[in-house]
């Protein structure tokens, strides 16, 4: 079980992942020692599973954003779609889904081109019959952060 503290450390994480120890241990009123070893503990538990910077895709020249619908001809290809999928860093997310399709990705590409290379290697996977893509326009409002409650 989580307590108060625990979930005032997890909040300000979320807020500024780069919060040091120090600031954290101020803020909840512990010692550094005792905000590392929660902090340990938290990522033991798999509740914290990293801690990450968020990167303007444009800056890169990303320039694309699409969600990908993969439908296959059945789930005996699942093993190989995700080690393919694993493969290629254009894919951000790939969720499993249910309704049509039988996956959904993420993917960035830095021109149609390089979105139509994509395709063509997804589409070329064992087992995928179609696929379906969604180009995003604009991001209104994109995060990692999850409400807990305190």
């Amino acid at each position: 079980m989580l307590d108060d503290l625990d979930i005032n450390i997890l909040n300000m994480l979320q807020m500024k992942a780069r919060t040091k120890r120090n600031e954290i241990a101020e803020a909840v009123g512990l010692s550094i020692p005792s905000v590392s070893d929660r902090l340990a503990k938290l990522e033991e538990k798999g509740i914290i599973e990293g801690y990450y910077a968020h990167l303007d895709k444009k800056s890169f020249g990303y320039d694309i954003m699409a969600y990908i619908q993969v439908i296959m001809e059945s789930s005996k290809h699942y093993k190989s779609l995700i080690q393919h999928v694993e493969k290629l860093p254009e894919v951000l997310e790939c969720h499993s889904v249910l309704g049509e399709g039988s996956h959904l990705l993420k993917a960035i590409a830095k021109n149609t081109e390089a979105l139509e290379k994509l395709l063509g290697e997804i589409q070329s996977w064992p087992g995928v019959t179609a696929t379906k893509t969604t180009f995003v326009l604009s991001t209104i409002k994109e995060t990692t952060i999850i409400n807990i409650k305190n």
